[in-house]
């Protein structure tokens, strides 16, 4: 009884969403012709301004040339993830296991 009172009023409430659908107003079929502002001003040639500085108070300065390797240093030895991965299965392996078991 209760899943036939829901079913009546689900199909109730499509029934007037669909009916409200079809009185929607409708937009009008005028045509708006598509009009382009003019801009009359044109880029000049003028004087630049002062140069100024991005950075911090102290003067920019930089420097050419190449960086000997020693000087920046090494990378670190990162073990790759399957080698990771079998040590973690060869432990998981040799880890004592549970010798009393619950069954309920």
């Amino acid at each position: 009884m209760k899943t036939t009172l829901v079913a009546l009023c689900f199909i109730c409430f499509i029934g007037t969403i669909s009916a409200h659908a079809q009185l929607a107003p409708v937009l009008q079929n005028n045509p708006a012709p598509v009009v382009i502002t003019d801009h009359p001003q044109h880029a000049s040639e003028h004087a630049m301004a002062r140069e100024t500085t991005l950075l911090s108070l102290t003067p920019y300065s930089y420097a050419q040339g190449e960086v000997p390797l020693v000087e920046l240093g090494s990378i670190p030895y990162q073990a790759p993830l399957g080698d990771i991965a079998r040590a973690y299965r060869k432990e998981h392996a040799l880890a004592r296991k549970a010798t009393v078991v619950f069954e309920n």
